[in-house]
């Protein structure tokens, strides 16, 4: 089945579903990876209304989101 797909959509379920997920756990990991080296627990400091915390996981995930998309992207070429 997969020798009848054309390689562009071939290229597009491999970047949204592999890709898709290698970011979700990269962001998940340095997620963790962070809260542990900072010694505090994000979800806490959410509940008390600490935007700096907010902001912090925000420019987080944009991070690692861009960085992972454009070396999955890249990857592609």
């Amino acid at each position: 089945m997969i020798e009848n797909l054309h390689p562009i959509l071939l290229n597009f379920i491999y970047v949204t579903v592999v890709g898709g997920i290698a970011v979700l756990a990269f962001m998940w990991v340095g997620c963790r990876m962070f809260a542990h080296i900072m010694g505090f627990s994000i979800s806490d400091e959410l509940k008390k209304g600490n935007h700096a915390v907010g902001q912090m996981t925000a420019g987080l995930y944009i991070g690692i989101g861009v960085a992972l998309g454009l070396a999955i992207g890249l990857g592609l070429n």
